[in-house]
């Protein structure tokens, strides 16, 4: 039995399956990350005290990581958009790129964890730090696994390019919004964490 709404749109929502359920998954991400955003809030209002986050972290390197998410997301636009136009060699090339671009800024991520550590700044240490290793750790963790699907879709689960062209370049799609998201909540956390 074949799954229906997986190319054509659902005539309810005017959507397939796939959109409706990132959608409905991307709401939740939002409530979670809100409520971390939230406690930031909260916390800081709260605190006699607050470092500035400069102080701490580095700004250039979380620029260049900004950067780095922000190609990303171009690349992953331009994997999906290589699909539609029929162009299985430079959807595979951009695809490449934005998971190249993903190990970048978990690498420059994991170089600035070592800093931390080796300064001895730890989660117990302070509330501000236990707030970042929080935040940049659940954020880094989503990375990871929009990299996984990228992944598996760059690899052995392009062979539904060759059966279903169509219902691969929707799936590319969906997880290229999950990307997104990922990315969109970066350029919030570098802004509240390094510059505020």
């Amino acid at each position: 039995m074949e799954i229906p709404y997986t190319v054509k749109p659902r005539p309810d929502t005017g959507l397939i399956n796939s959109k409706i359920g990132i959608w409905l998954f991307l709401a939740s991400e939002v409530m979670l990350f809100g409520a971390l955003f939230s406690s930031y809030i909260i916390l800081r209002i709260g605190s006699e005290s607050w470092p500035e986050g400069s102080s701490y972290l580095s700004v250039p390197i979380g620029t260049f990581n900004t950067l780095v998410l922000i190609s990303s997301s171009i690349t992953m636009v331009m994997a999906w958009a290589s699909l539609k136009l029929k162009n299985f060699k430079k959807f595979q090339i951009y695809m490449g790129l934005t998971i190249l671009l993903g190990l970048v800024f978990l690498g420059v991520k994991s170089f600035e964890y070592y800093g931390k550590f080796s300064h001895h700044h730890y989660p117990k240490e302070s509330v501000f730090f236990a707030i970042y290793f929080t935040m940049t750790g659940l954020h880094a963790l989503h990375v990871i696994c929009g990299m996984v699907v990228n992944a598996y879709f760059w690899g052995p689960g392009s062979k539904m390019w060759q059966t279903n062209p169509e219902q691969f370049t929707n799936r590319v799609e969906t997880s290229g919004l999950f990307w997104h998201f990922v990315d969109l909540v970066w350029i919030f956390l570098f802004p509240v964490l390094y510059l505020l």
